[in-house]
């Protein structure tokens, strides 16, 4: 087995920097008028942060969602100028929506974990009654959560909640209801022709300083989506059997057998080197899947240094 290096943190000083936001998964850094995006390696599960990293998962995350905004660019506008590193994107800042917008075609995940504790709301919409885990919705739903401070977990909300409390307003919100559904269309035609249901994601918005509304952050990766395999889909639903998926499901379904879900009190179970191997070789596999492309590893021997040369050479461009 061979141990690969991970990128866990940074700590890079650009020139014209101003600030840097070190969220869960992604270390942010503003530029000037710009904002320079790492994604790490780090893994994050039930909005807790794992002890280790997964070789190639940054990497993997950013060349998805940078292909994803590239192929949706055409319906929805984005952050995005430049990837000029494997694991870096750089784009226009932007202040952030609080709130996430969630889509879901299909009751999986968080949505089926509700309704079998016996709800039938969520986020302010009705889920009819009879429904089987991973049966589709009539139409897809849109189940907003509110984005959270730093070690807090995310929180449902429904779209009177968000407009009663002014957190985002009417005008803007009619944006983002619209803009999510063309996304999550366009992923449902992207999946289809890699043979992939696309079962529910998350979208996030940002406006840029001229007022105009973006979509920011990642999109249509396996850490912010959750995708089937649609060969094989209406047999296993018509079996009562689970659906063979696309997703970091696997690794939450696997912190749950041992005793977690970021619950207070609960300990982070142990990850061998040989589950981290198994956890990045899955990754790999939803990258190729995902894309249609042959996943190609970046240099790892020395990954801060790569990635400070690759922004700064880029930054001296403009």
């Amino acid at each position: 087995m061979k141990t690969y290096q991970t990128l866990m943190e940074t700590d890079f000083s650009f020139p014209s920097q101003l600030n840097v936001y070190k969220g869960k998964v992604r270390e942010v850094y503003t530029v000037g008028d710009l904002l320079v995006m790492i994604a790490t390696d780090r893994l994050s599960a039930f909005d807790v942060v794992m002890p280790k990293g997964i070789p190639f998962k940054g990497q993997i995350l950013n060349q998805i969602a940078t292909k994803m905004m590239k192929a949706t660019e055409d319906i929805v506008p984005n952050w995005l100028i430049a990837t000029p590193d494997p694991n870096v994107a750089i784009g226009y800042c932007c202040t952030p929506f609080k709130v996430e917008m969630v889509i879901r075609g299909y009751m999986s995940g968080h949505a089926a974990r509700e309704y079998k504790a016996g709800k039938r709301i969520l986020c302010g919409i009705t889920m009819p009654e009879s429904m089987k885990e991973n049966d589709p919705f009539e139409r897809p739903i849109i189940t907003p959560a509110t984005k959270a401070e730093k070690g807090s977990h995310d929180e449902d909300i429904s779209r009177e909640a968000i407009l009663s409390r002014g957190i985002v307003s009417e005008a803007d919100y009619l944006v983002l209801e619209d803009y999510t559904r063309k996304l999550f269309q366009r992923g449902t035609e992207i999946a289809a022709a890699q043979g992939l249901i696309l079962v529910d994601t998350k979208y996030e918005f940002g406006k840029t300083k001229d007022g105009k509304i973006v979509l920011i952050d990642e999109i249509h990766t396996p850490d912010s989506s959750r995708y089937f395999y649609a060969d094989g889909y209406e047999a296993r639903q018509n079996r009562g059997e689970a659906q063979k998926q696309l997703s970091k499901e696997f690794v939450r379904q696997w912190l749950i057998q041992n005793g977690f879900q970021g619950l207070e009190g609960q300990n982070i179970p142990f990850m061998s080197e040989e589950h981290i191997e198994t956890i990045s070789k899955r990754y790999i596999e939803l990258y190729e899947n995902i894309t249609g492309d042959t996943f190609v590893r970046s240099d790892l021997s020395n990954i801060n240094h790569r990635i400070e040369t690759n922004v700064l050479n880029f930054l001296s461009t403009l």
